[in-house]
C-alpha cells in the first residue's frame, strides 16, 4: 500500500510550492523562467520542460512526436515498470528518471512546465489534476479519464488553473475532420439526424472472468503503484502491459480506446454536447448451451450503443449516433457500390440531401456515392493544423510556450472533457447490462439494464432512472490517492 501520509506530504509540498513561488513573483525584480509572467507562462523565447508519465509504448511515441516539434526539451521520464520505460531513457539520456509521478513533482516540479500523461486509463486523472495544480501544461492521453467525475473535474480544473490542455486524439488536429466540418456547414448533405460509429476492437481478451491464479510481479514493476487508484488486487499475468483495457477497474473498453477518434468527427462537426439519454445491446459469451456467461469485472466481448442527443443549430432535430464495437457494422450504403472499401473502423454520417463517411481520425473523408467527390467543390475556409495529425503534439507545445489563452488548440479540455463524458456515459449503459438481481420466486437473477434507456441527468452528474449504474459515474480510490483537489 501507499502510505497515505508520504500522499499527504506530498499534497502539502505542492501546495507550498504554488505559495512559495507566487511569493517569489512578487518579491524580486530577476525571477526564475517558470515564474516569469505568473502561472503557466513561459518565455516566447524558452523551450518546453516536458515531464512524461507512462513513457513506454503510446507514452514513448508521445514523447518522441513532441520532441521532435523543435520546441520542447524531454527533461523528466515516470514510469512505474523500467522494462517499458527503457526506450525512452535510451532516447533521452539527459533526462532525470522517476517511478513515482507524486515524488517527481514534490522535488522537481519548479523546473517542468509541462506534464504528458499516456498511462492506462484509471491513473490519467489524478496525475493530470496533480500537475495543473502546481500551473502545469498538461497533455493527456485518450480517454481523458476514467470516470465521468474525473472527467467533469479536469475540465474545471483547466480554466481555474489556467493552464494549456490537449487529450491525444490526434485526429482532431488531421485535415479530413476539417473537410468534413467544410461539406457540412456548405450544405452539401443538409442536416445530419443520424450517425454511425463502428471499430474492429476489442483486440484484447473480454467478456472473461478474472483469472484464479496469481502471477510473479516483475522485478522492474512496482505494482502498487501502477494500481494506483484502482482497488488493490493481486498481479496476474498478461495484465501489463496492454490488456488492462478490458477490465473495468483499470480501462474503459472498446469505446474507451477508439470512440475518441471516431465519435470526435460527429461531434465536433454538429456542434454536439453530451448526450440525453444512451441505450444498448452487448454481445454474449455462453458458459454452457443454456446460461450467459456474468463477468462483471470485464467488459463484454462487443455491444451497440445508440447516442441521443440534443437538437442543435446544425441538425435536423434530435440526433442518435450509434456506437458498434467487437466487429459489429451498420449496413453498407446503398450508395457505396459492393466492392469499394468500407473499413474496419469508421464514421457515417447521414443527412437529409446526402452522406458523407471518414475512416479512424477522420482520415479519408469521403462523400457517398464516391462519384460526388469529383463533382462537389467547396472553399476551405477553416485553418489546417501545420503537421496535420502530428501536429496536434506541436500545436499544444506552442501553445504552452506561447501561454494560456494564446492559441487555439484542436482539443482542450473544454472540448476533451464532453467528448469523454459521452463516452462514458455510454459505458453507463453498457456495464448496466451486467447489473444483477435475484428473481422475485428466488428461482434465478434477472438483469434489468438490459431492456432500458438510461435517462441522463448532465448538471447533476447521474442516471435518473436507473440508480444502480450511478455507483460508476465517480468511483472510490484506493487509500493513498485522490484527485487532489
Amino acid at each position: 500500500m501507499i502510505d497515505e501520509h508520504k500522499d499527504s506530504a506530498v499534497n502539502n509540498s505542492r501546495r507550498n510550492f504554488i505559495k512559495n513561488t507566487a511569493l517569489a513573483a512578487a518579491g524580486f525584480m530577476i525571477v526564475p523562467r517558470h515564474v516569469l509572467g505568473g502561472r503557466g507562462f513561459l518565455a516566447p523565447s524558452d523551450r518546453l520542460m516536458v515531464a512524461g508519465v507512462g513513457v513506454g509504448g503510446k507514452g514513448q511515441s508521445n514523447l518522441a512526436s513532441i520532441y521532435n516539434g523543435g520546441k520542447s526539451e524531454i527533461a523528466f521520464l515516470c514510469d512505474v515498470d523500467d522494462r517499458r520505460a527503457a526506450n525512452s531513457i535510451k532516447s533521452f539520456p539527459k533526462a532525470k528518471y522517476y517511478k513515482d509521478y507524486r515524488e517527481m513533482l514534490d522535488k522537481d516540479g519548479k523546473n517542468i512546465d509541462g506534464v504528458v500523461v499516456s498511462t492506462p486509463d484509471h491513473n490519467h486523472a489524478m496525475i493530470a489534476m496533480a500537475a495543473m495544480q502546481l500551473g502545469k501544461h498538461v497533455y493527456v492521453e485518450k480517454p481523458l479519464s476514467h470516470d465521468i467525475y474525473e472527467a467533469r473535474k479536469l475540465t474545471e480544473a483547466a480554466s481555474r488553473y489556467q493552464v494549456v490542455t490537449q487529450m491525444g486524439n490526434q485526429g482532431a488536429s488531421g485535415d479530413g475532420v476539417r473537410q468534413l466540418q467544410e461539406w457540412y456547414d456548405a450544405g452539401v448533405i443538409g442536416k445530419v439526424h443520424t450517425v454511425y460509429c463502428w471499430t474492429d476492437r476489442p483486440s484484447w481478451p473480454q467478456g472473461i472472468l478474472w483469472p484464479s491464479t496469481n502471477g510473479e510481479v516483475p522485478k522492474e514493476l512496482d505494482w502498487d503503484l501502477w494500481l494506483g487508484s484502482a482497488p488493490y488486487k493481486p498481479y496476474i499475468e498478461k495484465l501489463v502491459p496492454f490488456n488492462w483495457r478490458g477490465w473495468w477497474d483499470y480501462g474503459t473498453g472498446a469505446i474507451g480506446d477508439m470512440g475518441c477518434h471516431l465519435v470526435e468527427p460527429p461531434f465536433r462537426v454538429l456542434g454536439l454536447d453530451t448526450p440525453i439519454d444512451v441505450q444498448c445491446s452487448v454481445g454474449s459469451i455462453y458458459v454452457d448451451e443454456f446460461k450467459r456467461g456474468y463477468f462483471p469485472d470485464s467488459c463484454p466481448p462487443s455491444s451497440h450503443v445508440i447516442m441521443t442527443f440534443e437538437k442543435t443549430k446544425k441538425t435536423k432535430g434530435n440526433v442518435q449516433i450509434h456506437w458498434m464495437d467487437g466487429g459489429i457494422k451498420p449496413a453498407r450504403p446503398e450508395e457505396l457500390g459492393p466492392n469499394e472499401p468500407f473499413g474496419t473502423n469508421g464514421v457515417i454520417f447521414e443527412g437529409t440531401k446526402g452522406k458523407m463517411m471518414c475512416g479512424v481520425y477522420g482520415a479519408d473523408p469521403r462523400l457517398l456515392p464516391l462519384s460526388r467527390n469529383n463533382e462537389v467543390h467547396t472553399k476551405q475556409k477553416i485553418e489546417r493544423i501545420k503537421g496535420g495529425v502530428e501536429g496536434h503534439y506541436w500545436q499544444w507545445a506552442e501553445a504552452a510556450i506561447a501561454g494560456y489563452g494564446k492559441m487555439q488548440l484542436s482539443s482542450p479540455f473544454e472540448i476533451a472533457g464532453p467528448l469523454t463524458e459521452t463516452l462514458l456515459i455510454s459505458n453507463l449503459a453498457i456495464r448496466g447490462t451486467d447489473v444483477q438481481r435475484p428473481k422475485a420466486n428466488g428461482k434465478g437473477f434477472e438483469y434489468p439494464g438490459r431492456d432500458i434507456k438510461l435517462l441522463w441527468d448532465k448538471e447533476n452528474l447521474r442516471v435518473t432512472n436507473f440508480d444502480d449504474v450511478n455507483q460508476f459515474v465517480k468511483r472510490e480510490y484506493r487509500q493513498g490517492w485522490s484527485l487532489g483537489m
